[in-house]
């Protein structure tokens, strides 16, 4: 999420203190009273991660300086709005605000540079939440994508509870897990960026190559090299899970750098930029408290993290 919408969760965070602060003189004093900014919050109907943070309207209008007013629709309701109907619905939750010259005026900036679009009537906030669904998007039952960086705390806990469950045979069967990875990649320059550097991004295209070459091995490799992820020694751990480091590395500067660029796109594609990030079936993007509460995936509950491994506190990179 951007950085000036961080600020109003920010403010949402510290609003209670505020408030209770101010309530004496805003019962006396009606100018103090904020003004009502009306949104519109279009949700699906049938995917809970496609509905409304309740909280993030009221905290975006805290920031704008008033006072939330929220209708939710379902995306069949917004259609039969003609000043609705007209726009992009491909992701869920979508985010309106009714406009008003003050509004515009408070979101120049972010209208500048793209972060929010507008209409006659409404400033529109695409890609607002982190979790959604994509109503277009090709289903792909059964299949579970886990978006990490190599070198992330979090999504190496988020791997390691994928591995227990596989050894603990709590993964069921008609479920698929695929590992992907978050990561940027300019074509201009020909030069990727990752969270954690460049160690993190060549991890990613060595786990590339062995998901290729060596897929029976690539959780084996994962489960050493997760013991001390950001460690230089990842020769040692692809000798032990029984992978030829010198087979993988030849193929490091062509075929794997291929790869990372595949990877780039597609996670690009759908939005992602924070380690783990889950998407399911193709269509919701989830976060961990989202996906463990899927029938069957119960097993990626964070909790579950603490309990050895690269154990961390629920969250992402």
């Amino acid at each position: 999420m951007k950085k000036w919408i961080a600020l109003a969760v920010a403010c949402l965070t510290a609003s209670s203190a505020f408030a209770a602060a101010k309530t004496a003189a805003k019962t006396t004093d009606t100018k103090n009273t904020p003004s009502k900014i009306e949104f519109v919050v279009v949700e699906s109907e049938d995917y809970t991660a496609g509905q409304q943070d309740p909280q993030l309207a009221p905290g975006l209008a805290r920031f704008l300086g008033g006072e939330a007013e929220v209708t939710a629709l379902t995306y069949e309701q917004a259609q039969q709005d003609p000043k609705l109907a007209n726009m992009d619905y491909s992701f869920l939750p979508l985010y309106l605000i009714k406009k008003t010259p003050d509004l515009r005026a408070k979101l120049e900036q972010q209208i500048a540079a793209g972060y929010v679009q507008e209409n006659d009537d409404y400033l529109i906030f695409p890609h607002l939440t982190r979790t959604g669904v994509y109503r277009e998007k090709e289903a792909k039952p059964g299949l579970l994508e886990v978006f990490v960086m190599s070198q992330c705390p979090f999504g190496a806990m988020a791997e390691n509870l994928i591995i227990r469950a596989q050894q603990e045979g709590k993964i069921p069967q008609d479920v698929n897990v695929k590992l992907r990875y978050v990561v940027s990649y300019n074509p201009q320059s020909g030069a990727f960026q990752s969270l954690h550097g460049s160690a993190e991004w060549e991890e990613n295209v060595r786990q590339l190559l062995i998901a290729k070459y060596y897929p029976k091995k690539l959780w084996k490799y994962l489960e050493i090299r997760n013991k001390d992820y950001r460690s230089s020694r990842w020769d040692k751990a692809m000798d032990e899970a029984g992978i030829n480091s010198k087979k993988i590395m030849k193929k490091f500067d062509t075929e794997g750098v291929e790869l990372l660029k595949e990877e780039a796109a597609y996670s690009q594609e759908y939005n992602i930029s924070a380690s783990p990030t889950f998407l399911w079936e193709g269509k919701e993007v989830l976060d961990f408290g989202g996906v463990a509460q899927k029938p069957g995936l119960e097993f990626l509950n964070p909790a579950l993290g603490r309990q050895g491994g690269a154990a961390a506190p629920a969250g992402s990179c």
